[in-house]
């Protein structure tokens, strides 16, 4: 990935904090995003210092279109274009389909989908211009396999697995591959804060462990695992994959 310019929503924490990590490693320049400014400048410096990359960083919320915007302007002041998005800001509401408000529903598909639809708007023209881009949009595995008391973010998710096969259809001809991973059980701040909130009769490893041995590889995931499939998919490796959506879970999806 060496010469490449990513940037990763999502990316002061968890599983964009890994991949920005593994793609600096690899050689690449990274833009982070994130809304917690503190947070954020705290990723920006370990992992500078870590990788002797470039990397920029700029708060700001997905949700809204306007502040995107402007980020965007500023990053290619700045930083440069983006040759590499990775679309992974979230959060993980869900509740009884009842007690879902309209208020809950549009601003779910405000982060998740939209925002999504307007960064790639935004970074697709110079990535055709250059015939290579890659897009990665995280999803879950809930895309595919949804469950009572999914919704919103499932639902979200869903669109989210139809958005990437579409923007693949139409960067394939202009070189710019479009995928989606799905995620499962990983060990990430999410995690730790449900060991926090539990009972506290496990330590945190007995909480992990306790927590993937119905997954059938008999564990969770870990957020670096996780950082090298989206490597691939985002580096030359991965040249002839585009429109796929990929479990990162260990086999705990039932569907393929």
């Amino acid at each position: 990935m060496d010469g490449r310019k990513a940037l990763i929503t999502g990316a002061s924490r968890g599983l964009g904090y890994a991949m920005a990590l593994k793609f600096a490693q690899s050689g690449a320049d990274v833009a982070l995003v994130a809304r917690r400014e503190d947070v954020l400048e705290t990723a920006r410096a370990e992992i500078a210092e870590a990788t002797g990359r470039t990397i920029w960083a700029r708060s700001c919320d997905v949700a809204d279109g306007d502040a995107l915007a402007a980020l965007h302007a500023a990053m290619v002041k700045e930083f440069g274009d983006a040759d590499i998005l990775v679309n992974n800001a979230g959060s993980s509401v869900s509740g009884r389909f009842e007690d879902i408000t309209d208020e809950m529903w549009h601003q779910d598909f405000e982060l998740k989908l939209f925002g999504a639809i307007r960064l790639a708007r935004l970074c697709l023209p110079a990535m055709k211009a250059q015939r290579w881009g890659r897009i990665i949009n995280i999803l879950n595995i809930g895309a595919r396999a949804p469950k009572a008391a999914g919704a919103p973010t499932q639902v979200t998710r869903a669109a989210g697995l139809a958005l990437t096969k579409v923007m693949a259809g139409d960067g394939a001809p202009h070189g710019v591959l479009v995928n989606a991973l799905l995620t499962g059980a990983i060990v990430t701040d999410q995690v730790r804060r449900r060991h926090e909130g539990s009972d506290g009769a496990l330590t945190l490893p007995e909480f992990v462990a306790d927590s993937g041995k119905n997954i059938p590889l008999g564990r969770m995931g870990t957020a670096e695992e996780y950082a090298n499939v989206a490597c691939f998919l985002a580096s030359d490796a991965g040249s002839y994959v585009t429109g796929s959506a990929l479990n990162i879970d260990g086999g705990l999806s039932p569907v393929i």
